[in-house]
């Protein structure tokens, strides 16, 4: 089965909004937990404009099943790494002012950069996952960088499926099956919902682990969260299983 792993960084923006501590980060994420998630995922950004490191640090504590903490490999996103050491850091190219991820590592020009960085997550004992386009051409230089997985950015494929879902997971199935061919496991992430998660779990060979925050909390205000969570991990469920 395709792992699940909750962003809670929407509900983070939600408390924010108001000042105080509802809704409740920590809580979320062990009701999610309860409700069958199986891992939950955080991106803290510079501003700490949702997800905060006092949140992160709460959260470590707190689950118990993956942690997984998304950011930009700066010094500060590495102190909290070496401090909480989840079990895996998912390295993503955001500048500070974006306002979501947007695109994938360009790993060519990047490559000894995040070498660096992959060895020094893996030394706290994280497994490392690497932000990237489907780009097969791209994946054999990911592996030299010692990560362990690649996260497929799946903004293109959410926005394509709509009109032609077959063309829409294409570039994905190559980019895929290079992965596998060099020995990274695959997770995927962004814009991933109800409506197109079910169709990326048949059809890309080799996914393990989806990471899915901002449609999943939106469908909470219809579904309530307990509902929620069994849907989407319904959907994680490959159809020969």
């Amino acid at each position: 089965m395709v792992q699940l792993s909750v962003n809670v960084n929407k509900i983070a923006t939600l408390r924010n909004a108001r000042g105080g501590q509802l809704p409740n980060v920590v809580e979320f994420a062990l009701k999610a937990e309860r409700f069958g998630a199986n891992g939950i995922t955080v991106h803290p950004r510079p501003d700490q404009r949702h997800i905060r490191h006092s949140d992160a640090v709460e959260l470590a504590a707190a689950i118990h099943t993956e942690f997984n903490i998304e950011g930009y490999p700066s010094p500060e996103y590495l102190d909290l790494l070496r401090q909480l050491r989840p079990a895996q850091a998912t390295l993503v190219p955001d500048p500070p002012h974006v306002l979501t991820s947007n695109a994938g590592w360009k790993v060519f020009e990047c490559r000894q950069f995040l070498s660096e960085v992959v060895a020094e997550l893996k030394s706290y004992g994280c497994r490392v996952s690497i932000f990237m386009d489907p780009n097969p051409l791209a994946m054999e230089e990911v592996a030299r960088t010692g990560a362990h997985r690649i996260e497929l950015y799946t903004e293109a494929y959410a926005a394509q499926y709509i009109n032609n879902p077959a063309l829409a997971i294409k570039p994905y199935v190559e980019a895929a099956l290079a992965a596998q061919a060099v020995g990274l496991g695959i997770n995927a992430g962004h814009d991933l919902n109800l409506q197109n998660l079910g169709y990326l779990v048949q059809h890309l060979p080799g996914l393990q682990e989806v990471s899915i925050g901002h449609a999943l909390v939106a469908d909470c205000l219809d579904f309530g969260l307990n509902n929620t969570i069994g849907l989407y991990r319904r959907l994680c469920q490959p159809l020969n299983d």
